[in-house]
């Protein structure tokens, strides 16, 4: 008896909820219906507009959804997401959205700090005692706002993690060897590796990993049902994005290979989405955490976000004179802006062959996504977004098309024009120092990790990252890449040591010069054990030679602090600050008997006692 009522209960409850959204819909249909036509009065000429953006640019495909309050109300593709086989963009083509990924890193952190594990603005290393920056002012000083805000003064170092098997945990490590550019908060550097260590705080505060983190606690609220982290699980679903673009010296569109290296670095870009289940996400972005009727997003976080944190030059303005957009600033994980009077707020995603932008207007809930398929038509992601929001807010249209394809094809013509003078300061006959066979070893970096130099077929081979090609001799110790259609040319500089081996490669990466210094033979550790010991000079001063846990060698001398060997060759090594210092072991009949010094003023041999 007791199910049977509670049956009839529901049935009444259910009848009743039927008849109030029955209620509701011929109360509001026409007013919705009325929205829906003022929308698509406002959109008229849109598709034709489209039409013209994608043969202008020479763009493969186009994804555009429009959020206006908390509705999706136009998602349509231009377009193909497959350019070769000619198959339509739609809004439900899966694309990577690369740095759109960082507002939900950022999210996900503000849910942590809200659960008292994680703070905005105190040292991050107070919660995460494992973190590790250049120097000890930065340890005591950088707060997780920091990191998310690109605030730290520390540069991009992209090299670091591109098509790198590094781990999170390995690149969290590697920010300790980051040197800062510039002071603390005064500069806008963008970072992803700073957006890699958060989503390991995350972990390591939550127990859980950052994609289980951000799945569950975003996706599945916000019925994200088809977003996917990584480039095999999308290929498993029916409607997904190909990679294309164009040619750098012609129009050409050509496939490329997917970006698939981003699992270390997943919390700065590895998320895939396509328009329909983005506009949920921005549903809640634009309506304080809100999704259909729940709250599930925290308002406060999504506040924090928004905040700006440190301000960006009116670089565009200043240097082209475009003036609808005023005093840029960064929050966390996304952009704010004046555009034309207007609040902003945005951020763009850029993988190769993959191009997004979220972005929204907070004061009058309308919002735009726009996926791109093309490097040469990234910039599409921001003029499709500015038409679609002068169109609805009945505004003149500014040409910003015609603006930045003159730019684009100016800055098209003058690389082939460059690349046709490439090699101009190349020395005419001059041989590499040595024997091609004396530059061939691994060469090492603490952050950057290991340049394979190898030989084949006589000729050096380069290797790093999963990049491979073969160098050719430029002038002196100077070889070079063949220059690639996507990554271009490396130029390889191998430096020698005060002994005339080579023993270091310079490469310019990023937005600096990388030294890789060439790593010693790995020696024996029962040899290596060996040349522990007590050593006598010639006036009977008596030193040790003791070894580390890691079985690294140091000098310890009496009443002044160690000194650390530096593997060499063989049992040949160096000390930090005198390069051209070699001390060396002396074997005699299998074991170490003495210890050379030699210098530019000459030898000296230290007994072992």
């Amino acid at each position: 008896m007791r199910i049977g009522v509670k049956h009839e209960r529901f049935g009444f409850k259910a009848a009743c909820w039927i008849s109030v959204l029955i209620f509701l819909a011929l109360a509001f249909g026409p007013a919705l219906r009325a929205q829906d036509r003022a929308i698509a009065k406002k959109l008229q000429g849109f598709d034709a507009y489209m039409a013209k953006i994608l043969k202008d640019w020479n763009a493969p495909g186009i994804g555009v959804g429009v959020v206006v309050g908390d509705k999706l109300v136009f998602a349509k593709g231009y377009g193909y997401r497959d350019y070769e086989k000619k198959l339509p963009f739609t809004p439900s083509t899966l694309c990577q959205i690369a740095s759109n990924t960082k507002l939900f890193t950022a999210v996900a952190a503000g849910l942590l700090i809200d659960e008292g594990k994680l703070t905005w603005d105190e040292p991050v290393q107070n919660s995460v005692p494992s973190i590790r920056f250049y120097n000890d002012e930065l340890n005591n000083t950088v707060t997780l706002r920091d990191m998310l805000a690109h605030r730290t003064g520390i540069t991009r170092h992209d090299t670091i993690w591109y098509k790198s098997d590094d781990t999170r945990k390995q690149l969290f490590d590697k920010v300790r060897y980051l040197e800062p550019q510039k002071p603390l908060r005064q500069t806008f550097l963008y970072n992803n590796l700073m957006y890699a260590a958060a989503g390991y705080i995350i972990e390591l505060q939550s127990g859980r990993t950052w994609e289980d983190f951000v799945r569950d606690r975003i996706f599945k609220p916000l019925d994200m049902t088809n977003t996917v982290y990584s480039i095999a699980d999308m290929l498993k679903q029916p409607d997904f994005g190909v990679p294309f673009t164009e040619k750098r010296d012609t129009f050409e569109i050509y496939k490329i290979p997917y970006y698939e290296d981003i699992g270390g670095v997943a919390p700065c870009g590895a998320i895939i989405s396509n328009i329909q289940d983005m506009s949920h996400w921005l549903i809640a972005l634009m309506n304080d955490g809100r999704y259909q009727g729940a709250q599930v997003l925290p308002s406060a976080v999504l506040k924090a976000t928004l905040e700006p944190a440190i301000a960006l030059p009116n670089t565009e303005a200043e240097t082209r004179g475009y003036w609808e957009l005023l005093n840029e600033a960064y929050g966390m994980g996304r952009d704010t802006v004046s555009y034309r009077g207007h609040l902003l707020t945005y951020h763009g995603g850029d993988l190769p062959g993959f191009h997004s932008q979220v972005s929204f207007l907070p004061r009058e809930r309308i919002g735009v996504l726009v996926f791109v398929i093309g490097n040469h038509c990234a910039s599409l992601y921001d003029i499709i977004s500015y038409n679609v929001y002068e169109r609805l807010l009945g505004m003149d249209q500014t040409p910003w098309s015609r603006r930045l394809l003159e730019i684009r094809l100016k800055g098209k013509k003058a690389g082939t024009e460059a690349r046709a003078k490439a090699g101009a300061d190349r020395i005419p006959d001059t041989k590499p120092s040595h024997p091609l066979k004396d530059y061939a070893g691994d060469y090492g970096h603490p952050a950057y990790g290991v340049l394979k130099i190898g030989m084949k077929d006589n000729q050096l081979q380069f290797d790093f990252h999963k990049l491979s090609w073969p160098l050719s001799h430029f002038h002196y110790d100077r070889f070079e890449t063949p220059d690639d259609e996507l990554y271009g040319r490396f130029a390889v500089n191998f430096l020698t040591n005060p002994q005339g081996d080579i023993d270091k490669a310079v490469i310019s990466l990023d937005e600096a010069e990388v030294v890789f210094t060439r790593r010693p033979e790995t020696l024996d550790p029962k040899l290596l054990e060996q040349i522990a010991g007590t050593y006598e000079t010639p006036t009977g001063y008596k030193f040790q030679v003791v070894l580390k846990e890691d079985l690294s060698p140091c000098l310890v001398y009496p009443g002044q602090p160690e000194e650390k060997l530096l593997p060499y060759k063989g049992l040949m090594f160096r000390i930090e600050h005198f390069s051209d210092v070699i001390l060396e072991f002396v074997v005699e009949n299998g074991r170490v008997t003495a210890l050379k010094q030699r210098d530019p003023s000459g030898e000296y041999v230290y007994i072992k006692k």
